[in-house]
């Protein structure tokens, strides 16, 4: 098995939310994480563009998923893409 890049779209509950902390809380709790960019939407809201690589396997984009969980101001996470490297 191989490598799984993920692409994932991170919202913040609010405008308020403060996107650096968030990113910090990102790096530290997520693995794999490559690469993270700050996307406006509007109306003073961004949401943070995540680059993951993690293991190839059953489920994988979930477990990516999960680790999110319980970090502060993040309102919900959607995968954008998946592809194999």
């Amino acid at each position: 098995m191989g490598d799984v890049a993920l692409i994932l779209k991170v919202m913040p509950e609010s405008p308020e939310v403060d996107l650096a902390k968030m990113q910090e809380d990102i790096k530290a709790k997520v693995a794999g994480v490559q690469d993270i960019k700050v996307e406006p939407i509007g109306f003073g809201l961004s949401a943070l563009k995540v680059a993951v690589v993690t293991q190839d396997g059953a489920g994988a984009d979930d477990q990516v998923v999960a680790s999110f969980e319980g970090i502060a101001g993040l309102e919900n996470v959607e995968v954008e893409s998946m592809t194999l490297l």
